[in-house]
């Protein structure tokens, strides 16, 4: 069906992906440079997730500084910032008001420096994110460059660590991958890592910015290192922060898939392989057949369902490999950003296992993928918690994984990542399609 506007996007703001991004360095605070309703959509979008406490500042832009521009009101905010929050670095996200006005940030952000010359203030690092331009993941993928960009020195080094840039994924994804790099005996740089900053423990006192992330000293480190790995089949060179340190500090580069299922993992663990010089380790060899065996098990209740797929490009393309791999098919796949080759690598995929076309979206809505679900036909939905109200109108379940979950405790705690990821995700989709078996029996198997 032909529509001239968007209902229901699947994507959220360009800066909401940016301060997503900037959580996961240490000793960092976030400016909007817009209207302060702006960052406070921010603040409750992520905390619903996360659970914790996210402060993102903002120029508070009015009536009067959309006429005459937002210097004045950069200039305070960041004095502010210096004086409350005594942070190392302090990165400033453009938002539409200021864009659509022509607001030269940067232009501010110098003057501010030059007019603060012999004082000691923090780093600022500016990046430009007015939603019309992408979606959350691209101001992600464009804050990473950013960070990369003002930090990264040097020349590549063969004895230098592996940069990682893992892309949107969970707090404990990032923990998973820094676990198995320790398994390979690789030292590493990952940006953004927020697997702390956005779920620590408790705080006997109050920390303004909560500890964790990767420290700036260390990011200088990305243009030393051997070799960078970057989840995303889908990324523009733009929005590649290892396509910059290659063509920068020579740094070489894999752009992988992210690694969920055995295809993509295989994957994941095979460049690791090459970078360490290190045999596959038994533990992840052995977590690899508990996952083999696995599939077997669930193969009677997962072979033949429908499934609608949706969320961040790259995330939607993994996740459909891995659906294909126990005998799924696709009946939807909605892209939620504007990702380079979205369709055709989906297509590829599809084309490669021998399955069914799904319809497929980029940049979708979910009006868009009502519609074709109700085309199509499916038994389960697999994304976040926005797709909830189109799974109970259809009375069929919904496996909530991704960003964001909103109506669920622990989303930041979702293993989607590797083996184990991928076997934790099995074991969801597959104990949500027998609950519902259950559930619509007039009898209510006990055992099934």
């Amino acid at each position: 069906m032909s529509k001239a506007v968007t209902q229901n996007s699947c994507s959220y703001c360009t800066p909401l992906g940016a301060s997503l991004a900037f959580k996961g360095i240490e000793n960092a605070i976030t400016m909007l440079h817009g209207s302060q309703g702006c960052a406070t959509y921010m603040r409750r979008f992520l905390i619903s997730h996360f659970r914790e406490p996210i402060d993102i500042a903002s120029s508070s832009f009015t009536e009067e500084t959309a006429i005459f521009g937002g210097g004045a009101n950069l200039h305070l905010g960041l004095d502010n910032l210096i004086s409350q929050y005594h942070p190392e670095l302090i990165a400033v996200a453009s938002t539409c008001l200021s864009e659509t006005i022509g607001d030269d940030m940067n232009l501010h952000i110098k003057d501010y420096v030059a007019r603060k010359k012999g004082e000691s203030i923090p780093f600022i690092v500016p990046v430009s994110t007015p939603s019309y331009q992408g979606s959350h993941i691209e101001g992600f993928y464009l804050a990473v460059v950013a960070l990369v960009q003002a930090f990264a020195k040097g020349e590549s080094n063969p004895s230098g660590p592996v940069n990682v840039f893992p892309g949107m994924v969970s707090c404990e994804d990032l923990r998973y991958l820094k676990e198995v790099l320790k398994e390979f005996d690789l030292s590493y740089v990952m940006v953004p890592d927020y697997s702390e900053t956005l779920e620590g423990g408790n705080w006997e006192e109050h920390h303004p910015i909560p500890p964790g992330g990767t420290p700036i000293q260390v990011l200088k480190h990305t243009g030393t290192a051997r070799a960078s790995i970057e989840f995303g089949q889908v990324i523009s060179d733009k929005q590649s922060a290892a396509k910059y340190l290659a063509q920068k500090h020579g740094v070489t580069s894999a752009r992988i898939p992210l690694p969920i299922g055995i295809r993509c993992t295989d994957i994941f663990y095979q460049t690791l392989e090459e970078i360490s010089g290190k045999s596959i380790p038994f533990s992840l060899r052995k977590n690899r057949g508990r996952l083999v065996d696995a599939y077997g098990d669930a193969h009677k209740y997962v072979f033949g369902k429908r499934a609608v797929v949706y969320g961040e490009d790259d995330f939607v393309l993994s996740i459909a490999s891995f659906l294909l791999e126990i005998g799924m098919q696709l009946s939807v796949c909605g892209g939620s950003g504007k990702g380079e080759g979205f369709e055709e690598k989906m297509m590829q995929l599809v084309n490669d296992n021998h399955a069914e076309v799904p319809i497929i979206y980029e940049g979708s809505d979910f009006k868009e993928i009502e519609m074709a679900a109700m085309e199509k036909g499916a038994d389960v939905f697999i994304g976040n918690s926005k797709g909830y109200s189109i799974s109970r109108s259809f009375d069929i379940p919904l496996v909530r994984v991704g960003f964001p979950i909103h109506d669920r405790i622990g989303g930041q705690r979702i293993l989607h990542l590797g083996y184990k990821g991928t076997l934790n995700l099995l074991d969801l989709i597959t104990n949500e399609l027998i609950r519902t078996k259950q559930s619509l029996s007039s009898v209510g198997y006990s055992y099934i």
